[in-house]
């Protein structure tokens, strides 16, 4: 895996568990609203999309053809959050309380299983070949994927720090 990404996954994850380890379950469970979501659910949220990214991605690779996707600022898209999108019900989280620990195991084991994932795909520059339709950025290049996962964990790292001042 490209190691620019491999540091970008390492700095998100750890900026989100210092946000997220010292809460305590309840605040970890409160809902700001009716409609929000909690940080747990938050969490839950990107537990889902990282493996709906390897799904994607497994997808991609397996297709018979080859193109050359255009490809997007994700950056833009994604760290923009005067932009809303709704979650598609596949990465919906779950209405279930979670304690922050089976929280930081789900999404050190979610990352473990990703990473491990990426390590298995022999040349990378074949991401770039390969790409799938994503729900809010349209066709993406498989190695666009990748960096969507960590951008979108920075977007919601944002989202946990409004909810908890």
């Amino acid at each position: 895996m490209m190691l620019v990404a491999k540091e970008q996954f390492d700095a998100t994850r750890a900026q989100l568990l210092q946000t997220i380890q010292n809460l305590d379950n309840t605040s970890f469970n409160d809902k700001p609203d009716a409609q929000s979501w909690s940080v747990a659910q938050i969490c839950h949220h990107l537990v889902l999309v990282e493996e709906a990214a390897k799904k994607a991605i497994t997808w991609g690779l397996q297709a018979q053809e080859q193109s050359s996707p255009a490809r997007k600022n994700v950056q833009l898209v994604v760290l923009d959050r005067t932009k809303k999108f709704q979650a598609p019900t596949i990465v919906e989280p779950i209405d279930q309380l979670f304690t922050v620990q089976e929280m930081l195991d789900l999404l050190a084991t979610t990352r473990m299983n990703f990473l491990a994932f990426l390590q298995t795909i022999e040349e990378p520059e074949i991401l770039t070949k390969y790409a799938v339709k994503h729900p809010a950025l349209g066709t993406l290049p498989l190695d666009q994927w990748i960096e969507m996962v960590y951008l979108h964990e920075q977007r919601h790292i944002e989202q946990i720090q409004e909810i908890m001042k």
